[in-house]
C-alpha cells in the first residue's frame, strides 16, 4: 500500500521528528507562534518568540496590549500588522469566553480571530494531543500533490483526500514527515529528486523522466 509506505520510509529517513518545530511550552504559545508562523519560516518565529513569550505571559497580557507595541514586537515576521491585530482580537475573546484557556476542539478554535483550520490542527495535535484533521501547510500542499496523493489545489480538499487515504493514528506523523521532507529535499523550486528516498513510488519523478 503506498500510503503506508510513504510512512515507513520518511519514519526511517527522519526518526527524530516528533512534532512542530515551534518552540513552545503550552497551548497558548503553540497558537501564538502557529499564528506568526504563516508566510514565515519556523526559524524565524523561534527567534520572534524568544523574547515575546517572556513579555506576554498570558492570554490576559496580550488581550491587554497595545496595538502598535506588539507590532512592533513582531516586526521581523511577514504580515505582522493584521498578526497582532487577530493575536490581541483572539486572546481577548480566550479571555473573556474560555477563562484565559485556548479552547481544545476544532469547531471553538477556527472561530477565532485569525485561526485558521491549518493553526487549528497544530494546535490540537501538538499540544493537546487530538488528531480532528491533518495539517495542511505548503510542504504538505506540495509533497501531496507531487507524489500522487491527491489532485486539489485546496487545502481543505487536500486534507480531506489525505484523512480519507492515511488511518487517523497516522495523521499526527504524516503532517510532520511530509514538512520535514519538503524542507530539506522536495523544495518547491529545484526539488533534490535524485537523492529523494521516495522517488520510486513518487508520481512526479516518474512523470518527469528521470
Amino acid at each position: 500500500m503506498k500510503e503506508m509506505e510513504i510512512i515507513e520510509i520518511l519514519k526511517k529517513e527522519y526518526p527524530w521528528v516528533k512534532g512542530t518545530a515551534l518552540n513552545y511550552s503550552n497551548p497558548l504559545e503553540l497558537l501564538i507562534a502557529t499564528m506568526l508562523s504563516a508566510q514565515t519560516t519556523d526559524d524565524r518565529v523561534n527567534t520572534v518568540t524568544k523574547d515575546l513569550f517572556k513579555k506576554y505571559r498570558n492570554a490576559g497580557d496580550y488581550a491587554n496590549a497595545n496595538l502598535g507595541e506588539l507590532q512592533n514586537d513582531i516586526k521581523s515576521v511577514n504580515f505582522y500588522r493584521n498578526k497582532a491585530k487577530h493575536i490581541i482580537e483572539c486572546c481577548k475573546i480566550i479571555v473573556n469566553e474560555y477563562e484565559g484557556k485556548v479552547p481544545d476542539s476544532m469547531e471553538e478554535l477556527i472561530k477565532l480571530p485569525g485561526v485558521s483550520r491549518k493553526t487549528a490542527n497544530v494546535v490540537l495535535s501538538n499540544a493537546f494531543k487530538k488528531d480532528e484533521g491533518i495539517v495542511v501547510d505548503t510542504h504538505v500542499m506540495r509533497l501531496s500533490q507531487r507524489i500522487g496523493l491527491t489532485k486539489e489545489k485546496k487545502r481543505e480538499k487536500i486534507e480531506e483526500d489525505l484523512m480519507k487515504k492515511f488511518p487517523k493514528k497516522y495523521w499526527f506523523d504524516l503532517a510532520n514527515l511530509l514538512i520535514i521532507h519538503g524542507r530539506k529535499v522536495c523544495k518547491a523550486r529545484n526539488p533534490m529528486c535524485e537523492k529523494c528516498v521516495l522517488k520510486n513510488i513518487c508520481e512526479y519523478y516518474k512523470n518527469k523522466g528521470y
